[in-house]
């Protein structure tokens, strides 16, 4: 016995592989922006002039990213494969009250400390340096 469908398939099998491409296409997308977003931050950060400022560390946090890969391994079956990053960043509060945070690129997350005063070289959305210094002395 052979049953025609009216949608042209088999029980709306033809709408689901006709929406597998546009949808693969679509996170392929997404990825390649996230790539070039990510690229020109970097880009835009680096060239960035260096500047000095007295601030206060008023706070500090860590961001960590996890990611998993599968891919096969000799014998056919799937691995997993886990990496993490660990992103440390510190908030400084400036002469005028505001406050921003920062990227740390250069390690200074575990040399400094939450209420430590002295000037901050910020390039772009990153710390790359901190120079502690005791309230009195500065000029």
């Amino acid at each position: 016995m052979h049953v025609d469908f009216p949608s042209g398939g088999v029980g709306g099998f033809d709408f689901i592989f006709n929406l597998f491409p546009v949808i693969f296409v679509i996170i392929v997308i997404i990825i390649i922006v996230k790539l070039l977003m990510g690229g020109a931050k970097y880009v835009q950060n680096a060239s960035s002039p260096r500047e000095s400022h007295y601030s206060r560390i008023v706070a500090k946090r860590t961001e960590v990213r996890s990611t998993t890969n599968h891919h096969h391994g000799e014998n056919g079956a799937m691995h997993p494969t886990h990496s993490s990053r660990t992103y440390y960043y510190i908030t400084l509060e400036f002469d005028n009250g505001s406050r921003k945070e920062f990227l740390d690129v250069k390690n200074l997350y575990g040399l400094v400390a939450e209420g430590d005063n002295g000037y901050a070289s910020i390039q772009g959305d990153w710390i790359v340096a901190f120079e502690r210094q005791p309230m009195e002395s500065r000029v």
